[in-house]
């Protein structure tokens, strides 16, 4: 932008170039080479700036014994002429006149640095372009932001598209509605777009700009050539860089950004004053309107986000938790694969110590609950108690992967994720589709010939179970959102309408994903909710299209990004290759984050069906290292599995210590989780002995066999079940509630179970065992360890009463053991 000038103006800096002359360029043209000791200065030691670049954000930072420190706002800055060149005290260098000058910048103890600058063709503006010029500071102001006049219907009558992702719409907007009042090429200085937001009449929106500043300059510039939609030959913008784009601030420490836009000619500028910022987690590191970010006092790392016109780019910004680790201390942690690496580097950057290994007993409930979906019997617990070898935490894991059980509980996990409504689709095509997914979790299928199978899918509902996914979603836009989200990792839902605030997918990458679908036929009375019994045949259709809904351009099937294979007869061949494919990293590592949140209680992604730049990982080497494992070892699940319950980090106990209580998301501990619903109560029904009776079940069902989420009940809906009208991928409720609480203490069904006379209570104490026998017993069957000293003898004490009636005691303490956090969390 190219400031106002006026003859107060150039008078003055005329008198401030003598005076700063006299003071600081008389004794010396330029630093000595032991001023610069300690200063470096981004983007380089001279600039170029012209009426198309008339702005350079400089970045100073002060490197010391490999530490960094941004000094962009600390040090001193001056100008050997304002009349070509100003500098202010943000470090931002304008171009005033054409010609040479020099900015000086001082430091601390004499560090100095001189930038030569350059200004040349400043007199030459050139035409104001709508997208390169005008958009970016509607953007700025957030005129076209969803709370204003972005949103669906606008504001007070004017609309602008979300973000400006469409030119034509808002330019319309501008110039031809409200009777052309909004840009009045007469009196042009009274167009309603420069009179609200300087707020020379009432505007909702209040004050967003100065009547003389930049933006109101360029805006006005605009107005007087006559608002032209597009200037011919403006270069296209390609790529948006920010620097710096990764820094370890210190608490309160802060960072300037600088922007720079680059276009299709091989032009670049400043492009700081008009991006606009964003950071993930803006309590560990904020960011404010001039991209100045502030460590704040929580520990982790955050990617701040500078968006510019459809592009972005982002800083990665770690706070470090405050004193000082050895070295030596990190290198001396256990290693038992590459996880272990991946995670000690990240504590390492963060200054946070891991948690000592968990004890056998811990280790052995835990890979029962997450690879099969149960508590261990208390033989089997005494059994893995008593083993001595070295191994036999690696033999444990393999041991449970072979299981009958871990097919039903990985599979339960994915019905949540593909499986309809049974009232939508009907029971029959529901539970055909659950039995597929369970065949092939028990077939221990590759990953990649399942999604493969999925998407290709053709056949009946009632013979086929995989095509329900496409009886459930009908159209290509509906298959387009469950497919992106569950099999890469990607939300496209804003896209469908606009262009992804937080991405690079708009309306066009929506549409051409979605025309891979256009061609599914169908044959049957199709869906009649709530009773849709009938029987449906998918197939791959003759004809089809997908229109752009603002063109109506008929668009060919495209992928998100890359090369797809060539559409054949059915195109859905075409992209289940794309998704597959060992080349495409978002495919194995969405599955690998996944996995990785089922087995330590978080995604190093979270939302963990959310992986795009903004939203990075908590530990971004480690998810890549475990897409190409399971990537490169065949897809296969149970060795990614296997991979994660072998590192050391799986095996970490939850207590935390003084250098890792405040970690959340980086694994120096493990994090306690409450039992999934149908885990807890498949492992009451284990520990009282009385199996659950569900209706549409065999007899003895356990409730990780359930095919639909509507056969009822009470335990399950009270521990955060997925609801059964939602439709999938379906989030269930981790939270814990006082309505759990109760049902533990109070629900009728768990008495029955516990005092039941064919339950364990009444069968141990009907047995010869004594008191300890009987205390050590339920101890193994409900926390997987044995009692200690202190809890044996208190045990014993409930029995020695003359007054206690055995039954009544033993059912007592089952009942007491099963609502403590010991038995209702994974530890």
């Amino acid at each position: 932008m190219i400031p106002t000038r006026s003859p107060f103006c150039g008078w003055f800096q005329l008198s401030a170039a003598l005076l700063l002359t006299a003071i600081g360029f008389a004794s010396s043209a330029s630093a000595r080479a032991d001023d610069t000791a300690g200063l470096s200065v981004w983007p380089a030691e001279s600039l170029t700036l012209t009426a198309s670049s008339p702005r350079q954000q400089l970045i100073v930072m002060r490197s010391d014994a490999g530490e960094q420190e941004d000094r962009t706002r600390a040090v001193q800055y001056v100008s050997s002429d304002p009349a070509i060149a100003t500098v202010d005290e943000q470090g931002v260098v304008r171009g005033v006149g054409n010609g040479q000058a020099t900015i000086r910048i001082s430091g601390e103890a004499g560090a100095a640095k001189n930038i030569a600058v350059t200004v040349q063709s400043i007199d030459t503006i050139p035409p104001v372009d709508f997208e390169r010029d005008v958009q970016p500071v509607l953007t700025r102001l957030g005129c076209n932001s969803g709370p204003c006049h972005g949103k669906q219907r606008g504001q007070n009558g004017f609309q602008l598209s979300l973000l400006g992702f469409d030119s034509e719409f808002d330019h319309a907007a501008l110039t031809r509605e409200a009777r052309s009042r909004r840009v009045f090429f007469a009196v042009p200085e009274q167009s309603l777009v420069l009179t609200k937001p300087i707020g020379a009449v009432p505007h909702g929106g209040g004050v967003r700009m100065k009547r003389g500043d930049e933006a109101y300059e360029m805006l006005l510039r605009w107005i007087r050539s006559g608002a032209p939609r597009s200037v011919p030959e403006t270069p296209e913008l390609v790529s948006v860089s920010v620097f710096p784009t990764e820094r370890i601030l210190a608490n309160g420490e802060s960072q300037q950004l600088a922007v720079t836009a680059t276009y299709s000619d091989g032009s670049s500028r400043d492009v700081t004053a008009l991006a606009t910022y964003q950071s993930n987690e803006a309590p560990i590191c904020a960011v404010d309107e001039t991209g100045l970010m502030t460590a704040g006092q929580v520990t982790g790392e955050v990617a701040v986000m500078a968006r510019y016109m459809g592009h972005f780019a982002l800083v990665n910004a770690s706070v470090p938790l405050p004193g000082d680790v050895p070295a030596e201390y990190y290198a001396g942690l256990p290693r038992e694969n590459y996880i272990d690496e991946h995670v000690w580097e990240a504590l390492k950057r963060l200054k946070l110590k891991a948690s000592p290994a968990a004890p056998d007993a811990t280790f052995m409930r835990r890979a029962y609950i997450d690879i099969i979906g149960r508590l261990p019997t208390a033989d089997e617990a005494r059994a893995f108690l008593s083993d001595e070898s070295e191994n036999r935490r690696e033999r444990l894991v393999d041991q449970l992967l072979a299981h009958p059980e871990y097919a039903e509980l990985w599979a339960n996990k994915w019905a949540d994720l593909l499986r309809p409504n049974p009232y939508r689709v009907g029971i029959k095509a529901t539970l055909n589709y659950d039995a597929w997914i369970r065949d092939s979790f028990r077939k221990n299928r590759p990953w990649d010939e399942i999604v493969r199978e999925l998407l290709t899918a053709e056949g009946s509902t009632f013979r086929d179970g995989n095509v329900t996914l496409f009886r459930d979603r009908r159209s290509p836009d509906e298959l387009t959102t469950i497919v992106s989200q569950l099999f890469l990792g990607i939300r496209l839902e804003c896209a469908k309408c606009h262009h992804h605030p937080f991405e690079v997918y708009g309306q066009e990458d929506f549409y051409s994903f979605a025309a891979y679908f256009a061609k599914v036929g169908r044959k049957g009375t199709g869906l009649s909710p709530p009773i849709s019994g009938s029987e449906e045949f998918v197939f791959a259709g003759k004809g089809g299209s997908v229109k752009h809904p603002l063109t109506d351009e008929v668009l060919e099937p495209k992928p998100l990004f890359g090369e797809a294979p060539e559409v054949g007869d059915d195109p859905r061949e075409s992209l289940a290759a794309w998704i597959t494919s060992k080349e495409n990293p978002y495919f194995a590592q969405t599955m690998a984050n996944r996995i990785w949140m089922d087995l330590m209680g978080r995604g190093l992604v979270e939302p963990v069906d959310d992986l795009r730049a903004t939203n990075p990982a908590s530990n971004g080497p480690l998810i890549e290292a475990l897409g190409r494992d399971f990537a490169e070892n065949g897809f296969d699940i149970k060795h990614l599995i296997r991979r994660i319950a072998t590192s050391h980090v799986y095996s970490m106990s939850a207590e935390p210590n003084e250098r890792n209580l405040v970690d959340t998301r980086y694994f120096a501990r493990r994090y306690r989780q409450r039992l999934r619903a149908e885990v807890l109560l498949d492992s009451v029904d284990r520990i009282t002995g009385v199996p659950e009776s569900f209706s549409a079940m065999p007899p003895d069902g356990r409730a990780k066999e359930l095919w639909t989420h509507r056969i009822g009940s009470l335990f399950l809906d009270a521990f955060g079940r997925p609801d059964p009208n939602q439709d999938p991928p379906c989030e269930r409720t981790g939270e814990s509630t006082v309505v759990q609480t109760l049902h533990m203490m109070n629900a009728e069904n768990l008495f029955r179970k516990v005092t039941s006379d064919s339950g364990r209570a009444a069968k141990l104490a009907a047995s010869e065992k004594t008191p300890a026998e009987i205390v050590e017993e339920l101890y193994l069957s409900i926390y997987s360890r044995y009692p200690t000293e202190e809890e044996l003898n208190i045990g014993i004490g409930l029995y020695d009463n003359e007054s206690a009636d055995r039954r009544a005691v033993t059912e007592d303490l089952m009942w007491a053991l099963m609502n403590t956090p010991e038995f209702l969390f994974k530890s």
